[in-house]
């Protein structure tokens, strides 16, 4: 597995870990405004990282797989939040 793939993943596990946390102690009618604050972050996190290392190779590529990965994600936290009210 490449670097770059251990980074994206680590992402989708945080965004992963923040939306079971907005569900388990948010209210079902607040843990979806959480998701868009945590899909924010997830990008910026991205564009943190590549700020401060100072290589612009591979940004869009990473920027693209994050925010996909992490919308997916949170799409289906989504889904289960609206079901199971």
């Amino acid at each position: 597995m490449s670097k770059h793939w251990g980074q994206i993943i680590s992402i989708w596990v945080i965004v992963a870990a923040l939306a079971l946390w907005a569900i388990w102690s948010q209210s079902q009618s607040t843990a979806p405004a959480w998701f868009g604050t945590i899909l924010a972050g997830s990008v910026a996190l991205v564009s943190l990282y590549h700020l401060f290392r100072a290589q612009p190779e591979g940004i869009v590529r990473k920027l693209v797989y994050v925010g996909g990965g992490s919308y997916l994600i949170l799409a289906v936290a989504t889904a289960y939040v609206f079901l199971a009210s």
